[in-house]
C-alpha cells in the first residue's frame, strides 16, 4: 500500500503510521523498518508504540549513513512492516541501488508493506514535474511500481494549509522552510502538483476499472502498440517518459526501437553509457526492448513498425533549423524520412527547445572528430607521401596530369579503407591537394600557382576526394557491421544446434558458456540448480589467464544464490549487488531455475544486440 501525495509534509508518514497501528489493535503483527521522522514530534510519538527492526549502519567515504535493514526485515518476518520513502536510493554497499527493490524483495518473501511516495518521484512525470517547479527530481521510481501497488491512499491537503505548515516549523526547519519557500513551495507550484497527484491517481482509478469490467464479462479489446526510439541523444529520456505517459494514456503496450547503425558502433564510451541509461529507463517503464540493424534508419524502422503492428510513433523533434548542407542536397531530417516512407502511421512529435543546446553541448565534450589513433596517422602520412613518390616517377615518365590526380584520389580511397574514423579521411584529402599542388603545380615547391585555373582543379579534387572516401568508409564500415552481425547470429544458430546435441545439464552449460565466450571474449561461470541450492561452479576462462580466484569466491556465490532464489538478475552492471565482479542471469523456463549464469564484464556493459542474444542464448539452454 503505498501512501501518496504531491509534495512533502502532506502528511504521508503521520497517515501510514496511523493505519499501522490501526493494523495492530486488529490483531496484526506490525513493525516499523524504516520510518524517516524529519524530526516532526506528531510522528515521532507515533513510532514510538511500534515495535523497529535495527537499522544497518553503512560506512561511505568516512561517513556513517542508516539503512533499512533488508536482511534483518526478512528474519523478522513480520506481517505488515512500514518502509518510509520508497524513492530512496540506498547508500553504496547495499543488497540494492533503490529502496522500491528492497521493497519489492520484502513482497516476494510474503511480507505486507506500507511506503510513501510524492508525485514528482514517479519516472513518467519527472519532465513534467521539471518543466512547473525548475527542479529536477534525481530520486525516481519505475510507474510499475506505482501501478502494481494492491493500494494507493491518496493523503491530500489545500495548498494554502501545506504552506501553513510550512511556516509553522511543521515540515522544515525555519532555514530550510525559508529556501523551500523561495523555490519549490510556492502556491502555483504546489497547485500543479497536486492536480499531476489527483490525476494520476485518477488515471489509476480508470485501469483498475477497466481490469474489472475486463475479468467479469471475459471481453477484451485490441490494444495500442506505441514505438519510441532509444537513442544516446541527451534528450532522448524526455522522448522516452513521454511516450510511457502516452502507452499509459492509450493503455496501450510501449516498444522501445535501438537501430543499430555503422554510425552508432563509433559511438564513445560516454554515449554508450547514455545509450545503456536511455534503454534502462524505457525496459523501467514498461517497454519491450527490441533492436535491428540497417544504415537507412527511417526505412528500418518503418519496417519495423510494419511488420510488429505498430500503430503509433513517438519521436523528439527539436527546435533547429536545418543545417546548410541539408538545404543544398536536398536531406530530409529522420521525421521527414519516416513520414514520406510511413504515411498511414500515426506519428508524434514531441518537441525539446532545450535540445540544440544539449547537442552542441555534446559536441563540444567530443569534438566533431574524435582523435586519429596514431598508427591510422602514421597510415595516412605514408600513403600520401607513397603517392607523391609514384606520382614523381609518373611525372619522369610523361603521364599527364590527370594520372597524377587520380593517384591522389585512390590515396584518399586506401585511407578510409584502412582507417577509423572520418580524421584521417579528412586530413588524406587536404594532404593530397596540398601535396599536388607543391610538387607537381608551376612554380614548384610552392603553394602559389601562375595558373589561377588550378584553383577549379584543386577544389574538384578536393571535393572528389571527400566524397569518393566518405561513400568508401560508409561501405566499408557497412562491411565490418555485417560481418560482425553474421558472427552474432551465426554464434546463436550453432548454439541451437550444438544444445540439441548435448546430452544432461552439464553438458549444455558448457554449450551455453562456450558460445558466450565465443560472442563476447568475457570469463563465464555457470552455477547448476541443486534441489533448492546451487551446486558447485563450472568455470571458463575466455583467454590464458585463469581468473577463478576472484570470481569464485564467497560473495560471487552469495550475489548468484539471490538470482537464483528471486529470478532476477543480478550483479555488475545493476541495481542489485553492483559490486559483484559478474552480471548474473537466471538460467529459466518460466518460473523454474535450472541454474545461475554469472558473465565477468570486466567493467563494461553489454550491448543491446548483444544483450539480446545473451539473453537467447540463456534462454536456448534452459528450454533444451
Amino acid at each position: 500500500k503505498i501512501f501518496f501525495g504531491y509534495a512533502a509534509g502532506v502528511g504521508k508518514t503521520y497517515a501510514m503510521l496511523q493505519a499501522a497501528h490501526a493494523a495492530k489493535r486488529r490483531g496484526v503483527d506490525v513493525v516499523a523498518g524504516y520510518i524517516e521522522p524529519h524530526e516532526r514530534p506528531a510522528t515521532a510519538r507515533l513510532v514510538r508504540g511500534l515495535e523497529q527492526v535495527p537499522h544497518e549502519l553503512v560506512e561511505h567515504n568516512g561517513i556513517t549513513l542508516t539503512e533499512f535493514d533488508l536482511d534483518a526485515a526478512i528474519v523478522r518476518a513480520p506481517q505488515l512492516i512500514l518502509v518510509d520513502e520508497l524513492a530512496h536510493t540506498n547508500a553504496p554497499g547495499c543488497r540494492h541501488e533503490k529502496r522500491y527493490q528492497d521493497v519489492e524483495e520484502l513482497l516476494r518473501a510474503g511480507i505486507d508493506v506500507y511506503t510513501t511516495v510524492n508525485v514528482q518521484h514517479i519516472e513518467s512525470l519527472n519532465d513534467m514535474v521539471a518543466s512547473i517547479t525548475g527542479v529536477v527530481v534525481r530520486e525516481r521510481i519505475p510507474d510499475r511500481v506505482f501501478d502494481d501497488a494492491d493500494q494507493v491512499e491518496l493523503v491530500d491537503i489545500e495548498p494554502a494549509d501545506l504552506l501553513e505548515r510550512l511556516q509553522a516549523g511543521l515540515v522544515y526547519r525555519e532555514a530550510q522552510a525559508e529556501r523551500a519557500q523561495d523555490h519549490f513551495f510556492t502556491v502555483e507550484n504546489l497547485t500543479a502538483l497536486r492536480e499531476i497527484a489527483l490525476r494520476k491517481c485518477a488515471d489509476r482509478m480508470g485501469h483498475l476499472a477497466d481490469a474489472a469490467r475486463v475479468m467479469g464479462n471475459r471481453d477484451y479489446y485490441t490494444s495500442e502498440r506505441i514505438l519510441v526510439c532509444v537513442s544516446p541523444a541527451p534528450t532522448n529520456p524526455r522522448i522516452v517518459r513521454a511516450a510511457a505517459r502516452m502507452a499509459k494514456a492509450f493503455r496501450g503496450e510501449l516498444v522501445a526501437l535501438f537501430v543499430e547503425s555503422p554510425r552508432t558502433q563509433a559511438m564513445s564510451e560516454q554515449e554508450r553509457g547514455k545509450l545503456s541509461g536511455n534503454i534502462a529507463l524505457a525496459e523501467q517503464l514498461g517497454a519491450h526492448m527490441e533492436t535491428v540493424y540497417g544504415d537507412d534508419i527511417a526505412f528500418q524502422i518503418a519496417e519495423f513498425a510494419r511488420l510488429s503492428g505498430i500503430s503509433k510513433i513517438v519521436m523528439g523533434r527539436t527546435g533547429e533549423l536545418k543545417g546548410a548542407h541539408n538545404v543544398l542536397f536536398g536531406r530530409k531530417s529522420l521525421v521527414e524520412q519516416l513520414i514520406a516512407i510511413a504515411p498511414n502511421l500515426d506519428i508524434y512529435i514531441i518537441p525539446d527547445q532545450a535540445a540544440p543546446d544539449a547537442r552542441r553541448r555534446d559536441r563540444r565534450e567530443h569534438g566533431g572528430f574524435r582523435p586519429p589513433r596514431g598508427r591510422d596517422m602514421a597510415r595516412t602520412l605514408g600513403l600520401s607521401l607513397l603517392a607523391t613518390a609514384i606520382g614523381t616517377y609518373f611525372r619522369h615518365l610523361g603521364f599527364a596530369d590527370s594520372s597524377i590526380i587520380s593517384l591522389y584520389i585512390l590515396t584518399a580511397l586506401l585511407t578510409a579503407v584502412t582507417t577509423e574514423g572520418r580524421a584521417c579521411t579528412l586530413l588524406s584529402s587536404v594532404l593530397s591537394v596540398v601535396l599536388y599542388n607543391f610538387c607537381f603545380v608551376t612554380p614548384l615547391f610552392s603553394l602559389d600557382s601562375y595558373d589561377r585555373s588550378y584553383l577549379v582543379t584543386f577544389a574538384i579534387m578536393f571535393v572528389t576526394a571527400m566524397v569518393a572516401a566518405e561513400l568508401t568508409a560508409r561501405l566499408t564500415n557497412n562491411a565490418r557491421a555485417s560481418a560482425k552481425n553474421a558472427f552474432r547470429t551465426r554464434v546463436l544458430l550453432e548454439t541451437n544446434q550444438l544444445l540439441q546435441q548435448a546430452e544432461g545439464m552439464e553438458a549444455r552449460a558448457r554449450v551455453a558458456m562456450s558460445q558466450l565466450i565465443k560472442l563476447l571474449r568475457l570469463d563465464i561461470v555457470f552455477y547448476p540448480a541443486s534441489g533448492d541450492l546451487l551446486g558447485d561452479a563450472l568455470y571458463e576462462p575466455a583467454g590464458t589467464q585463469d581468473r577463478s580466484a576472484s570470481i569464485l569466491t564467497e560473495y560471487e556465490r552469495a550475489v548468484a544464490t539471490w538470482t537464483f532464489t528471486n529470478n532476477k538478475h543480478a550483479g555488475a552492471s545493476t541495481r542489485t549487488l553492483p559490486e559483484a565482479q559478474c552480471l548474473y542471469l537466471a538460467v529459466r523456463a518460466g518460473k523454474e531455475v535450472f541454474g545461475v549464469i554469472g558473465i565477468a564484464l570486466e567493467g563494461r556493459e553489454l550491448e543491446a544486440f548483444e544483450n539480446s542474444i545473451v539473453l537467447s542464448i540463456v534462454g536456448e539452454c534452459a528450454l533444451r
